[in-house]
């Protein structure tokens, strides 16, 4: 069995907007559009999403501070001006494409690895970036429904290259009980938040960590409930991926962001 976090630079198995052809012949009902490999962004329809050097991904939290996973970050908190955050494109070979060095990442206090939940962590910005920030959610009151997933990673479970252009797909939220049917007691039910379709085929995949899970909150504005974190293979039946509960965390995410 493969399982691992989705970061592209990692060593385990991780996963991204992918899907898996056999799967969907095999189910048993339909998965809506999007499908295999999602579907391309618009140009400015997720202006928040960031790309990170180290083939992760990420979202404004404030305009200068980037909400990714923990495992994404290769220190524990502190200065760091290795990663190089890039912004403001869909397509990552864009010549508009906005470039920023980091300064400093706090990570979760606590953080052992992906799967032993508290993935999340913050990257401070040398600068500003003047485009459009994602709130978070504070409470479970948007841990349901349909949730939007979106990345470059790779589009199938051992693909060897990620995508240049962002992709995205829809997901449904998959209770904690019918997640642990598959998981067992990796799932850590106050850390994480799952989503997918009980017969595969729609995921999120190596490349795609730290990339934000959001919805429509009552004003119809973009609200983040989860992080994309790891999870069993890419796009499997009965295999969900496993997010961030971001609502978990909001408060320590927000005094963390404080510190920077």
């Amino acid at each position: 069995m493969l399982w691992g976090s989705r970061s592209s630079t990692q060593g385990h198995t991780l996963i991204r907007i992918a899907a898996v052809a056999l799967a969907l012949a095999a189910a048993p009902s339909p998965v809506p559009s999007p499908v295999v490999g999602g579907t391309p962004a618009g140009p400015s329809e997720f202006p928040f999403m960031v790309h990170l050097s180290m083939g992760c991904g990420g979202a404004l939290y404030e305009k200068d501070v980037v909400l990714t996973a923990g495992h994404c970050v290769d220190s524990a908190s502190g200065p760091n001006t290795r990663i190089t955050v890039t912004a403001g494109v869909t397509d990552l070979r864009s010549t508009s494409a906005i470039k920023v060095r980091s300064t400093a990442v706090v990570r979760a206090p606590g953080f052992q690895g992906e799967t032993k939940g508290k993935d999340w962590a913050l990257i401070k910005l040398a600068r500003p970036i003047d485009l459009p920030t994602l709130n978070i959610a504070t409470t479970t009151r948007y841990d349901r429904g349909r949730f939007t997933i979106i990345g470059w990673g790779t589009t199938k479970e051992h693909g060897a290259a990620a995508s240049n252009k962002l992709l995205k797909a829809t997901v449904p939220y998959v209770s904690d009980t019918t997640c642990k049917r598959h998981y067992g007691d990796r799932l850590l039910p106050k850390d994480d938040i799952c989503a997918g379709y009980a017969q595969g085929g729609v995921d999120t995949c190596s490349g795609d960590s730290g990339g934000p899970m959001f919805r429509k909150d009552d004003s119809g504005h973009w609200i983040e409930v989860g992080i994309t974190s790891w999870g069993d293979g890419c796009a499997r039946r009965g295999a969900p991926g496993i997010y961030t509960q971001v609502s978990t965390f909001a408060s320590a995410i927000a005094q963390a962001a404080d510190t920077l």
